[in-house]
């Protein structure tokens, strides 16, 4: 029994055993193999070359200190060359002369014999004419256009005359004078009066407080509202500090005949939200109420849409009209 169990189970012709030794070597093949295109790649690894990374880090280095340097200088000196028409060429003498003069009285042609750019000049006589006075060589930085260098040359030849103090009203006294008339106090400087729906960068420049950007702050808050109604309005200006609203105040006025209203019954949503007081949360809803109800009959009537409690009416009811 023994016997024919190993012949008939475990005896192999030869067809098979040629057949498992074939099987044999094709599985060490496949576990082999791996091993030996393995070492001979690591025989043979590329060391990559990385110095071009480095040649790139320092041509980018170089245009960036380049750059720099270009801007620096320029920054520097961008007043101190001028172009000189009789030679043909650029130099590096300051354009103009310097002499000793007060800039409340200076024409504008001492400005330009002392070499100050005509766009310049054009600012500082508006400045002037709206009421504006330099009460201390400082004040001049403040001028629209003016570089630093063009200040720093000029700063030892500013020579303001002193002016006599005027005594108004006592402090607390609710008459505002007129537009352009002096309001003053005792021992205070005096500014003149601004109509703020009607005013300029020029004209707001003039108040304390109050430099080039703040102004055309003021004056972007009062175009995208159409207009301020109440001079406290000017608070909510981005950047306005508190304590500076409260020092151009009293030089305030708002003339609320100058507001640009909008037609309630007519307006799109997009003239809706763009206003600073509606935007997009009151601007769907009082169009969806005018579709489902009809035209608003008064201004009143926009307290009938849901969201619009009494203080959001207060404040957006003097840009709303009503035209059928």
């Amino acid at each position: 029994m023994l016997r024919k169990f190993i012949i008939d189970y475990l005896s192999f012709s030869r067809k098979d055993r040629i057949a498992i030794i074939a099987l044999v070597l094709i599985v060490c093949s496949v576990f082999l193999l791996p091993l030996l295109f393995t070492g001979y790649a690591d025989s043979k690894k590329v060391v990559s070359d990385t110095s071009w990374i480095k040649a790139m880090q320092n041509l980018e280095q170089k245009q960036s200190d380049s750059a720099a340097g270009y801007s620096n200088d320029y920054e520097n000196n961008y007043g101190g060359f001028q172009y000189d028409k009789r030679t043909g060429s650029f130099t590096n003498k300051p354009k103009g002369e310097l002499f000793y003069f007060d800039p409340n009285t200076l024409s504008a042609e001492g400005w330009e014999r002392l070499g100050i750019r005509e766009k310049t000049i054009h600012t500082i006589q508006n400045y002037l004419s709206k009421g504006g006075k330099f009460r201390k060589p400082e004040d001049v930085q403040k001028i629209y256009g003016l570089f630093p260098d063009e200040y720093e040359r000029i700063a030892p030849f500013i020579k303001i005359e002193s002016q006599p103090q005027g005594f108004g009203n006592e402090p607390g006294y609710s008459n505002l004078p007129a537009v352009g008339e002096k309001k003053t106090f005792p021992n205070t400087p005096k500014y003149s009066v601004v109509e703020v729906n009607t005013a300029d960068t020029s004209a707001l420049i003039a108040l304390p407080g109050i430099g080039s950007k703040l102004a055309q702050r003021i004056i972007g808050f009062r175009d995208k509202l159409g207009g301020f109604y109440s001079v406290n309005q000017i608070a909510e200006t981005y950047g306005l500090p508190d304590s500076t609203f409260q020092k151009i105040k009293q030089y305030l006025r708002a003339n609320a005949d100058e507001i640009r209203k909008i037609n309630i019954n007519t307006a799109t949503i997009d003239e809706l939200k763009s206003h600073p007081y509606i935007k997009w949360g009151l601007a769907n809803p009082i169009i969806a109420f005018r579709k489902e109800h009809g035209t608003f009959a008064k201004i009143e009537d926009l307290k009938k849409v849901m969201v619009i409690t009494e203080d959001v009416y207060n404040k957006i009811a003097p840009y709303i009209i009503i035209v059928h």
